[in-house]
């Protein structure tokens, strides 16, 4: 027997489809080596065209599971999605600062792909002020960055992306991703900008892939996380995630009528050639 396994506690909300929420966090885990331990923030009914409801968990309840787990488990890394409501977030936060070894990946998620609300109330306000300073990195795209730093769409910013990029970091977390799938997207190409604490920033440069996709930010801040799991230093760990996701979304499925999902486990395809893709999911 082992228990050497890297271990990744996650809170999230249950996404019906598999495309996002908890679903394509433990995918995205399990198909890197990694074994995922859950905490439900809330249920959603939702399907591949967008969220329809979200019921939170009780924030008593949501404390209960994440207590029992870490009480008896080892934590290598804490992954952190929808939160559901104010009460969650506290709660979480409270949790997260009595475990400060443990780095925490934060995928500050204000809406869906669609543009449904998942942050309601103070929500955003008490992410940033509770979380982000606790957090390892957080994974916004750009508009969410642009929401979190000005309350603003990034149209209505004159500033540019360097501006929320350091702008980001002024508010507590070690290093930020700025990913920019929702940017410019009638170019080619997109920019992904990793903002570090050292005063380091690196652009990813990546093809635009044309069509759209449910959870692809899930399965990049989960990627994130599993690979810090697995003891690598933040750039390289950005920069497998961001390889493992765009395998993920060149064979994504259909299974509705609405975005694609991206495949966490491409690599069991039979004409998948591991050798030329240089997946690291062991």
């Amino acid at each position: 027997m082992t228990s050497n396994v890297p271990k990744i506690l996650t809170f999230a909300a249950s996404d019906p489809t598999g495309g996002a929420g908890i679903q394509a966090d433990l995918m995205t885990q399990t198909s890197l080596g990694c074994y995922p331990l859950s905490v439900i923030t809330a249920i959603t009914c939702q399907d591949t065209s967008g969220v329809s409801d979200v019921i939170p968990i009780d924030s008593l309840v949501v404390e209960k599971q994440a207590r029992l787990i870490l009480n008896e488990t080892k934590i290598d890394v804490i992954k952190c999605g929808v939160m559901a409501s104010e009460e969650n977030i506290k709660v979480i936060s409270e949790i997260i600062k009595d475990y400060p070894d443990v780095p925490v990946v934060i995928d500050p998620i204000l809406s869906s792909g669609r543009g449904d609300n998942l942050a309601l109330g103070d929500s955003l306000q008490l992410m940033i002020r509770h979380l982000f300073p606790l957090a390892e990195i957080i994974t916004p795209n750009v508009n969410e960055g642009a929401q979190i730093v000005s309350n603003k769409n990034i149209s209505e910013i004159d500033e540019g992306l360097l501006f929320i990029g350091k702008s980001l970091m002024d508010l507590g977390p070690k290093n930020v991703l700025l990913t920019a799938a929702d940017y410019q997207v009638d170019k080619k190409t997109l920019t992904n900008t990793l903002y570090c604490q050292d005063g380091g920033v690196f652009n990813f440069e990546y093809e635009r892939l044309p069509q759209s996709f449910h959870g692809s930010g899930c399965t990049l801040a989960s990627a994130i996380a599993a690979y810090l799991a697995q003891g690598m230093s933040i750039h390289t760990a950005v920069e497998e995630a961001q390889k493992f996701t765009i395998d993920t979304l060149k064979h994504s499925l259909v299974n509705g009528q609405g975005q694609l999902i991206p495949n966490r486990f491409f690599w069991m395809l039979s004409d998948f050639d591991e050798d030329e893709n240089d997946l690291k999911h062991h």
